[in-house]
């Protein structure tokens, strides 16, 4: 895989704004990774978060503000350049042709290789090692259309690997993964940070996923920052409950020392509203 020593990349966002059409989806974001770092990207459906990882990939040109890798802006990056320097799993993506799943993973290699050039045994043996690491190897000779969306979402993480980048964009990467495949790819994020001081901005919808691997947190609200910190810092019931409009349990887990959170059902909510209600003798306050 790639050498430790490259580390990985300070990414910083200032004054970001991005629109679809006359629709403003970012506005005014600030937000900060750090090598060696996985910082979470959290908020409900529609704040923002897929617009921002589209357009640090470069899906959405069309920004305003600022976005820097170790202090060069991104617009002036070529794309090959970028490429060896940041790699992104999607949420979904579909494949028109019968690729096998190890075709697949050799595409991470493009970047790194000249005009006209094949891929080498190098480029094969970083391939098979990113399937082996994600549990895939035996998927290496399967057309990727016959996989199942879980499988294929290995492939693509696997790819993404393979182009042993320094920064990993990583767009709810586990949501059609069960839950052993969830902690075993987060397992391999944690190793990529660990060996390689990678940084990584992920999108998560899993509270508890974030609470655990994540060491930083910035939450969406309406394309907008509503607030960052440590996950302590930013996982509280006021923020949450704030953020999502819903209520939230949140306490420790006994056995990792993380957060545990929940939210709550409808007869949860109704019986802590209930419980909160203020009394006649709590209103003449006596």
């Amino acid at each position: 895989m790639a050498d430790p020593g490259a580390g990985g990349v300070k990414l910083e966002i200032d004054a970001l704004c991005q629109a679809y059409g006359g629709r403003r989806a970012l506005e005014d974001v600030h937000l900060r990774v750090e090598p060696a770092e996985i910082v979470g990207l959290i908020g409900p459906n529609g704040s923002g978060k897929s617009t921002l990882i589209k357009t640090l990939s470069g899906v959405l040109p069309n920004y305003r503000g600022s976005i820097r890798l170790d202090g060069r802006d991104l617009r002036s990056l070529h794309r090959r350049e970028a490429a060896r320097i940041l790699a992104v799993v999607p949420q979904e993506i579909s494949f028109n042709f019968p690729f096998t799943a190890l075709e697949v993973v050799l595409m991470g290699r493009h970047s790194h290789l000249g005009a006209f050039a094949f891929e080498s045994n190098h480029d094969r043996a970083v391939a098979e090692e990113a399937l082996e690491r994600c549990g895939a190897h035996h998927l290496a000779s399967r057309a990727v259309q016959e996989l199942s969306s879980g499988e294929r979402q290995r492939i693509v993480f696997a790819r993404a690997m393979a182009q042993e980048p320094r920064l990993l964009l990583l767009d709810e990467p586990v949501s059609f993964l069960d839950a052993r495949h969830q902690v075993e790819l987060y397992d391999i994020v944690r190793e990529l940070v660990e060996e390689r001081a990678a940084s990584v901005l992920t999108v998560l919808h899993d509270l508890n996923l974030a609470a655990e691997y994540c060491d930083r947190i910035y939450l969406l609200r309406q394309g907008r920052i509503d607030t960052s910190g440590t996950t302590e810092e930013v996982f509280t019931y006021e923020n949450l409950t704030r953020v999502f409009e819903t209520d939230f349990y949140v306490t420790t887990n006994d056995l990792t020392g993380k957060l545990l959170v929940t939210p709550l059902s409808g007869r949860a909510r109704d019986e802590l509203r209930r419980q909160r209600r203020p009394t006649p003798r709590d209103t003449n306050g006596r």
